[in-house]
């Protein structure tokens, strides 16, 4: 019998944890850090939403 090929999910973390800094940094630039940590949180999570939509349509 053939092993059926192994398949790692795609992680979706570094675009959320890049996104937050990024944010927090811009944000910093612009004199309101904890609006651009928030920034960065809300794009972030589009981000990993979307990266888990997309392998979750990839499995089936």
């Amino acid at each position: 019998m053939a092993n059926p090929p192994s398949r790692t999910p795609m992680a979706g973390g570094f675009l959320l944890a890049v996104s937050l800094l990024a944010g927090t940094i811009i944000g910093a630039g612009r004199g309101e850090a904890s609006i651009g940590f928030v920034a960065g949180l809300g794009v972030g999570l589009v981000l990993l939403v979307a990266v888990w939509l997309i392998d979750r349509t990839r499995t089936r």
